[in-house]
């Protein structure tokens, strides 16, 4: 019996959906159904009855699941204090972020935290913040910087720091590339590019919010999820996106980035950026990068 097992056997008591408990644990439904049926092999009994329309515990596995996160939060209290026991001594901090914040908090920051403390090892992770959040909860990573959840972890402290501002990417060629700004109105008949919701939540919903009042549905093309292909399919007059300010940082030939006009100041509710950690867990390095990031926000917001 593995920890995994008890990982991926939690999740998907907790979703009764293989589906969404694969998505969850980031991993094929396939290979989550194997680990289930391990450890239905390992106990000697079965945990979970599967339909093709149902998935409902057992009575056995009912019994179970509570032992089973016992289990593993135990596992992970261990692993928790342990690592931070390591990094106390040896100086460490390991930082995550989504690609946002990777622009230009992390830079900023990085250089002022270097000179104050030049003896702590630095690491970093770029990635997305569903990929990121389990990383932090096992003790990979110590601090991160994402879209924080509508509802976090009881055992995670979020702290917000801004919103980013967002503007329209549109080939230069098009009519309305000469424009200061861009009203809902105006984009009709444009097809907006976005990446699939499952991928990139965050960036779909920042798309449709500007559309909740504006009396018709946007046409929609998902072609791409990254930032740096929605741009060149963009480049190539496939459409137009709504996309956060500071990709007007990346390499971008025949694109015309214009701002959101007056009036839809809410749309940059969609696009907050939070700093989180364990919650109640001890660790100086942690918090004194907090303490720069907190220094230099003013700064820093002004970037995005």
């Amino acid at each position: 019996m593995e920890l995994h097992q008890l990982r991926c056997f939690i999740a998907v008591a907790d979703e009764l959906h293989f589906g969404h408990a694969a998505q969850k644990m980031d991993m094929l439904p396939s290979a989550l159904g194997r680990y289930i049926k391990l450890l239905e092999e390992d106990l000697g009994t079965r945990l979970l009855s599967r339909s093709t329309r149902n998935v409902s515990l057992t009575p056995h596995g009912a019994l179970f699941l509570p032992e089973a996160r016992e289990l593993v939060a135990r596992a992970d209290d261990i692993e928790k204090r342990f690592q931070t026991l390591a990094r106390q001594n040896a100086g460490k901090l390991r930082i995550g972020a989504i690609d946002s914040a990777a622009v230009s908090l992390i830079p900023h920051v990085l250089h002022h935290f270097r000179e104050r403390w030049p003896g702590v090892e630095l690491s970093f992770l770029e990635d997305k913040s569903s990929r990121l959040l389990p990383k932090l909860k096992t003790g990979r990573l110590d601090l991160i910087f994402i879209r924080p959840q509508s509802q976090m972890d009881s055992a995670l402290h979020s702290e917000f720091l801004f919103y980013e501002d967002v503007v329209l990417a549109i080939s230069d060629k098009h009519p309305l590339a000469n424009r200061s700004e861009i009203n809902v109105d105006d984009l009709r008949d444009i097809p907006l590019i976005v990446p699939e919701k499952r991928v990139r939540p965050h960036s779909y919903d920042l798309t449709l919010s500007l559309f909740e009042h504006a009396g018709f549905k946007p046409t929609l093309i998902q072609i791409a999820d990254e930032k740096q292909t929605i741009i060149n399919m963009v480049a190539a007059e496939l459409g137009a996106a709504i996309m956060p300010r500071w990709v007007m940082r990346m390499a971008a030939l025949n694109i015309k980035f214009i701002p959101i006009g007056e009036g839809y100041d809410s749309i940059r509710s969609k696009l907050p950026m939070a700093a989180v950690w364990v919650a109640g867990a001890r660790d100086e390095a942690r918090d004194n990068m907090m303490q720069v990031v907190m220094h230099e926000l003013p700064v820093i917001s002004d970037l995005y």
